[in-house]
């Protein structure tokens, strides 16, 4: 994450946020996300465009944005003036925001690792994701970690007593594998 080195109010935890509260706002579901040189791509299922009359209820296309760094950045300054808002978009799993509030929590589990190159895939609220590790000596390799649909919402509903019992954030732990 070339841009956000060295930045202290920007990280993997507030990019990704950042960028779940985008795929809660285009309503997408089924997320893909892949980091690229210059921003990310970002891939889920979505109403099509002008798609709210009868003819396309029900149906689902792929849609695909590719948000550059700077596009990123607007919006982090975007999700970040609307904190405590009411959220955009509707429900998804019964969670208002499940996107800004999950994708925080995977972010959160790659500033953790002091991971890069993050890949991963959504599918019915759980994520897999897939980074390089990297050490003092060099490039240690890829690691796979899953986030489970119920680990996920049991750390977005105790989020509000980890801020209030200590600062930082949540600990995320999911199964992992190398």
């Amino acid at each position: 994450m070339r841009i956000y080195d060295g930045s202290p109010r920007q990280n993997w935890e507030e990019v990704l946020r950042s960028i779940g509260a985008f795929a809660d706002r285009e309503r997408l579901k089924e997320i893909l996300f892949l980091e690229l040189a210059d921003g990310f791509l970002v891939q889920g299922m979505g109403v099509p465009a002008g798609g709210h009359d009868s003819d396309t209820m029900g149906t689902l296309v792929k849609r695909t944005y590719e948000l550059p760094d700077d596009q990123v950045g607007q919006l982090i300054d975007e999700a970040t003036a609307k904190r405590g808002s009411v959220p955009d978009g509707e429900p998804h799993l019964g969670i208002d925001n499940y996107y800004e509030q999950a994708m925080r929590i995977v972010g959160a589990w790659v500033d953790e690792q002091k991971s890069r190159d993050v890949f991963f895939f959504e599918q019915d609220g759980s994520f897999v994701v897939r980074t390089l590790q990297a050490g003092s000596g060099g490039v240690i390799g890829h690691q796979l970690a899953e986030f489970t649909k119920d680990e996920i919402v049991a750390m977005i509903e105790a989020a509000p007593q980890h801020r209030d019992a200590k600062p930082g954030k949540p600990a995320a732990t999911p199964e992992t594998t190398k």
